[in-house]
């Protein structure tokens, strides 16, 4: 938990998913120079006179450290060998907001939790809300679903009265707006439980989800909300971000998912793309 600018924000939770090891880029950079039987790494010795098989991969893929790779990084500043490592990280509990700044960063893959999809809940509340419950109901609702990456529950309070109003607005100017709202087969639901708003909620979250119905709300939530994503980088794009984010002049949060980040990637990376302080 952290107060910034008297609001106070919780940090993103990051693991390593997968990593290719450091073989395949000093094998690239052994390639480059034909200087195979130089390495400090056998298995990197015998490229020289064999095409590696299956069992010299995975060695290759275990390789745990290489003084080449240290050199080109550190001393000629070749990094375009770092680009044949790559590292998969799942995050968890970052923002919107650092979506547009991770946008900026071109070399990666990028896979986020999609508005389009899970949005069903939020308007599941509000369908309830208003058919037996009040805007305190979907206040109290949202409240439980933990979707904030600020943590005041007073200034969340207004985050969320924000949407209802927002849905309510719409729900006065759409024709049909429980036909963009809920699947169809659920819309039955809403005449069998009205003034029950609770019921009401669980049977729409039991039901049929509605297709894309983020389509038509994703105007609601604000950058304080949180999204999980996986993301991949090489290890000379990682080595960038790293640089970027890591520092002073970095947006906050995006700083503190540089430093999640940082935190899960082991330290045979981190030796080629960090400066030692």
């Amino acid at each position: 938990m952290e107060d910034m600018y008297g609001i106070k924000y919780s940090r993103p939770e990051v693991v390593l998913l997968q990593e290719t090891g450091l073989g395949v880029a000093e094998t690239a950079a052994r390639t480059c120079y034909d200087s195979f039987e130089n390495s400090e790494n056998e298995v990197i010795k015998h490229i020289e006179e064999n095409m590696p098989n299956h069992e010299m991969c995975e060695d290759i893929n275990s390789i745990e450290d290489s003084t080449l790779l240290d050199d080109l990084a550190w001393t000629y500043f070749h990094h375009s060998i770092l680009e044949h490592a790559n590292l998969s990280f799942l995050v968890r509990g970052t923002s919107r907001g650092v979506l547009q700044e991770h946008a900026r960063h071109r070399m990666q893959a990028i896979s986020v939790r999609s508005t389009r999809y899970t949005m069903s809940s939020i308007i599941n509340a509000f369908v309830a809300s208003k058919h037996g419950g009040d805007k305190d109901f979907f206040i109290d609702k949202i409240l439980g679903f933990n979707m904030f990456v600020t943590l005041d529950k007073e200034y969340n309070k207004i985050e969320i009265g924000a949407i209802y109003d927002k849905l309510e607005y719409q729900s006065k100017i759409v024709e049909d707006f429980h036909s963009i709202a809920v699947a169809k087969s659920s819309i039955p639901f809403i005449e069998e439980l009205e003034g029950n708003a609770e019921a009401l909620f669980k049977a729409l979250e039991a039901g049929k989800k509605k297709r894309n119905v983020g389509d038509a709300f994703k105007h609601i939530v604000t950058d304080n909300v949180k999204v999980d994503m996986v993301v991949t980088f090489n290890l000379r794009s990682l080595k960038n971000y790293f640089t970027l984010r890591d520092s002073g002049a970095a947006y906050f949060q995006i700083k503190w998912l540089a430093q999640a980040m940082m935190k899960a990637t082991p330290s045979k990376y981190l030796d080629l793309i960090v400066k030692k302080k």
